[in-house]
């Protein structure tokens, strides 16, 4: 999409880069990691989500002209121009040199791990902050979402939520994040277009209060659409609505076609649907399936399907597209280190703040991921890519170290791949697939055990700091406080 990310941005990243110009800072060295604090949805996992559009933003950061001469026209509150033409010269040649490490989208993830590591010139670091946190923030939430609505459903699931959507770019990215989920397919054209991801859809109520009477609509769809055809019966009354689908799908029958399916959008769908069954199963419809919607989500299905109802599919919009909710995955980006330019060195940095939960960690960070001989995942470690790796007990308690987990001997692997180097994204295609990523979705929830998928009251997935990086943190507050 054309988006202009250099721009969608807050003016405090601009006035802190023009502050590293002016100081000479602006090529010192930086790592910046993001991750996110709390489980969303009060889940047990989330799905990385954004990636693609992060590589979008690496291939097309520009400031242009008309960039230029917004923030040339901005004024300072106490007079003056808020930037200064020196600045604004050089951010018209600007180009991103950064190295960018990300895990893959449909990665199942968990907080206080990163998801994205950003290492380059800080005056680039923090221009990027904003429109990263901006596309990784919103489609993780999207896409964990849907994998939550997927798992409870079983079955194949739309998402048409486009109507309902936070304007035209977040329902583009939303209907992709759904399919990254999980969802079989969605309402939306354009993402279809422009993601390569299947589109699905029949007919509104609107078609049927068009024509004289419902019968009359029904006849009038399948002769136009005799391969998909699947109506729905809510318009006026839905016994009647069944019957007058029956009459259509016998009629196709004798012309050698099929009535896929009835959908049905209001009511108490569970007694709906029961009833609709008995119906088309004693006209001799039983290949004729059901279609539910409305107003659905991941408790509201788990409960129609406890209840003996076995949808054809379910289409999901609303709940699912506004990550209804949850307004917010709550992402961080923050700094852990910076490297002056012609040391060798990085030099750790840290947050203490007066809020413990918000305390960070320093280094070069990575994750790798252990499995159990089952294949199960069995803990994440952060560690420091430049400092050697105790892999024998995890710090599972980030704060006081007294929750501990032995991971020694198990299989494992790292999570954070290659996105950008020297500000050039080298995602191979099918990394950035939409449809790969619903199949690492798929996989990587198989490798989740039973109790961390569970809707309500999940149980905690490990996820701790390697020793050495644990006591190294430690240490660094002690300094910071005062202590040592």
């Amino acid at each position: 999409m054309n988006i202009d990310y250099a721009a969608l941005t807050d003016l405090y990243q601009i006035t802190m880069a023009q502050g590293y110009f002016d100081h000479g800072m602006g090529t010192t060295q930086a790592c910046f990691h993001m991750y996110f604090r709390n489980y969303p949805f009060k889940g047990g996992y989330a799905i990385a989500c954004g990636l693609d559009q992060l590589a979008e933003l690496v291939e097309s950061y520009r400031f242009t002209d008309e960039d230029i001469e917004y923030l040339r026209g901005l004024k300072a509150p106490a007079g003056g121009s808020l930037f200064h033409d020196d600045f604004l010269s050089y951010l018209a040649d600007f180009r991103l040199s950064v190295d960018i490490d990300a895990v893959h989208e449909g990665t199942p993830v968990f907080p206080n791990e990163p998801l994205v590591r950003v290492v380059g010139p800080i005056l680039e670091c923090q221009l990027i902050e904003t429109p990263l946190l901006n596309c990784v923030n919103f489609e993780t939430l999207v896409a964990t979402k849907a994998a939550r609505v997927c798992q409870a459903a079983e079955t194949p699931v739309a998402e048409f939520g486009l109507r309902r959507a936070q304007g035209a770019a977040g329902g583009v990215w939303a209907s992709r994040a759904a399919v990254v989920g999980g969802c079989a397919s969605t309402s939306n054209v354009l993402a279809g277009r422009l993601f390569d991801i299947p589109v699905s859809g029949t007919h509104a109520h609107s078609w049927v209060m068009s024509f004289p009477d419902e019968l009359t609509a029904f006849r009038a769809y399948a002769k136009s659409f005799p391969n998909n055809c699947i109506l729905l019966v809510d318009t006026y009354d839905v016994e009647q609505g069944v019957k007058n689908a029956i009459t259509v799908g016998l009629e196709m029958r004798e012309r050698g076609e099929r009535l896929m399916g009835i959908r049905i959008d209001s009511g108490d769908l569970t007694w709906l649907s029961k009833m609709a069954r008995r119906m088309l199963d004693e006209a001799g419809l039983d290949d004729c399936g059901i279609v539910l919607s409305n107003d659905l989500d991941e408790y509201t299905i788990r409960s129609i399907r406890q209840e003996g109802v076995n949808a054809m599919s379910w289409g999901v919009g609303t709940k699912l597209a506004c990550a209804y909710d949850q307004p917010t995955l709550g992402g961080v980006y923050k700094l852990s280190c910076t490297r002056p330019e012609g040391s060798g060195e990085w030099v750790d940095h840290i947050k203490i703040s007066e809020s413990i939960q918000k305390l960070t960690t320093p280094g070069v960070l990575d994750v790798r991921r252990y499995y159990d001989e089952s294949g199960r995942i069995a803990g994440d470690m952060v560690f420091d890519t430049n400092a050697d790796v105790n892999a024998d007990e995890v710090i599972v308690d980030p704060y006081d170290g007294l929750r501990r987990k032995k991971l020694a001997g198990k299989r494992y692997e790292t999570l954070l791949k290659p996105l950008a180097r020297g500000g050039r994204c080298v995602l191979e295609a099918d990394a950035r697939s939409a449809m790969a990523a619903r199949e690492r979705t798929r996989a990587g929830l198989e490798t989740l055990d039973e109790t961390q998928k569970r809707l309500l009251n999940p149980h905690t997935y490990p996820v701790g700091l390697e020793r050495g990086l644990f006591d190294r943190r430690s240490a660094l507050v002690s300094k910071m406080r005062g202590f040592a």
